[in-house]
């Protein structure tokens, strides 16, 4: 019989083209369900083949956990009992009690034969897959095999992918037999093994289309930096040239048009707009927003967004319909951009302006001339103007050196008094924190790490998530809550 083993595995091996290793493991667990039969329990079955003679052993298992964690008795044993038997063994060791093996003859051949044949489709479908994605192919065409609750199964050579219907372009209508091309997007690995997930919608499939249509991309000579796309409306591309002798947006759209117009055709008519790409954001976030012609632009690197200024009459078509225009651009250039006005910047400037004017004289303690001043230099903060280099301010107009020491003294004196309020604030709250019952030092340090700093933000939570963050027991952390609480039913 053991003989019969191996030349089984063997003609599988051959047969389809899977590693023998494969087939010796659909074969022990083929075995050791069928010894497993004999229990009425959950037990932990497992069969060894020798790959040499074919000689297979059984055994029931359970695996050595601590004495508190000894859940599942039918698999798992406390480590105090194994320690009786097998006083070698350790906490996630596990212990082994020889069985019996079941006669290969004897097992259920329909059923041992759809076990073994299970692993080694499985096994093929890996092989093809990681055959397939070596080669590192994106872009994948193929045929509408079937449809499985609105979603598509795509076959290409050997390999099956699904395109949902959720990466389908809106009002395509895809059916059984279709050539269709799709986007790899990625690779799903569940419990059915790994499933290739195809897009039409994705931005990067229309910049792997152009990819096929302009071979100066393939040749280094242009670059796609970026894209953005409402699927099957309109998508914006942002392409650079290389080579200076090269006009990237000619080269995209081609003779007459011919090579955007074959993307289109795949994209089910979608809009494109090739832009130039530009290392300045600003001048890039122009280009994005052409043909509506830009004002001006106020850039914020912290909150990485821009305020794009236009003529009234720029407005609408900057915006686009139902926000489309201003939203793919915002999407290609990665910044949040605001659109606005001129009479609604001039009317942002003032409002700011009044808001500084009022913070340097209350905090500088100054009259309103000098406060526009320190406005219109560009300062925005009191912080700016207590520790800006003296030189800077001394080339204000008007600055002397007496009057820029005096207002960075100033300054920094109204930071410091500023944080000692702040401070005195803190140790309130944490003060009026640490009077509720049940309340210890180690505890408030817990909540501290969490920002949990005085009562109310205690009294916000909830007796899970006091639990989670501090390890105390469900009874306590209701106490503590309920505590913090009591000013709501006073």
């Amino acid at each position: 019989m053991s003989r019969e083993i191996l030349l089984l595995v063997d003609a599988l091996a051959r047969e389809k083209n899977v590693n023998r290793e494969i087939v010796f493991g659909a074969l022990e667990q083929a075995l050791a369900s069928a010894t497993k039969k004999r229990f009425q329990d959950n037990a932990d079955i497992r069969v060894e083949i020798n790959r040499d003679t074919g000689d297979y052993h059984a055994w029931r298992c359970w695996q050595i956990v601590a004495d508190n964690d000894h859940e599942f008795p039918d698999s798992q044993i406390a480590w105090t009992d194994a320690q009786a038997s097998h006083p070698d063994l350790q906490i996630g060791d596990v212990v082994r009690e020889p069985l019996e093996a079941v006669e290969f003859g004897r097992i259920g051949a329909q059923a041992a034969k759809q076990v073994i044949l299970q692993r080694i489709r499985d096994a093929e479908r890996e092989q093809i897959l990681n055959d397939f994605l070596e080669r590192e192919e994106s872009l994948i065409t193929g045929t509408i095999k079937r449809m499985e609750r609105g979603n598509a199964i795509v076959e290409s050579g050997r390999v099956e992918a699904l395109l949902p219907r959720e990466q389908m372009i809106p009002k395509e209508n895809l059916r059984v037999g279709d050539r269709v091309r799709a986007y790899l997007l990625r690779v799903d690995r569940g419990n059915r093994g790994p499933q290739l997930i195809l897009s039409r919608t994705a931005p990067d499939f229309i910049a792997r289309l152009f990819e096929l249509e302009v071979p100066e991309i393939e040749e280094g000579l242009l670059e796609i930096k970026g894209a953005a796309r409402d699927a099957g409306i309109r998508a914006k591309i942002a392409v650079k040239s290389n080579d200076p002798r090269l006009d990237p947006i000619g080269t995209c759209v081609g003779m007459r048009g011919s090579r955007v117009q074959a993307v289109t055709g795949e994209l089910a008519g979608e809009r494109v707009d090739i832009i130039l790409w530009s290392p300045d954001a600003a001048q890039f976030v122009i280009n994005a927003l052409a043909p509506a012609e830009v004002n001006s632009i106020v850039v914020d690197e912290e909150k990485h967004s821009m305020d794009v200024v236009l003529e009234e009459d720029q407005l609408a078509q900057a915006i686009g319909r139902n926000g489309q225009n201003v939203r793919l651009a915002s999407e290609l250039t990665g910044w949040e951009l605001n659109i606005m006005t001129v009479e609604e910047a001039r009317r942002r400037h003032e409002n700011e302006a009044l808001t500084l004017r009022k913070l340097f004289v209350e905090k500088l303690d100054v009259d309103e001339e000098v406060a526009d001043i320190l406005a219109q230099e560009g300062f925005s903060s009191i912080e700016e103007v207590a520790y800006v280099p003296i030189g800077e301010m001394l080339e204000i107009e008007g600055f002397d050196e007496e009057l820029v020491n005096e207002l960075r003294a100033r300054a920094r004196d109204a930071l410091l008094t500023d944080a000692i309020v702040n401070e005195e604030k803190v140790e309130h709250d944490v003060i009026d924190l640490a009077g509720l019952d049940g309340m210890d030092v180690g505890l408030l340090h817990k909540l501290a790490e969490h920002g949990v700093s005085d009562t109310e933000a205690l009294a916000e939570l909830g007796v899970d998530e006091l639990v989670e963050m501090t390890g105390v027991e469900a009874e306590r952390a209701s106490a503590l809550i309920m505590a913090a609480r009591a000013p709501w039913f006073a």
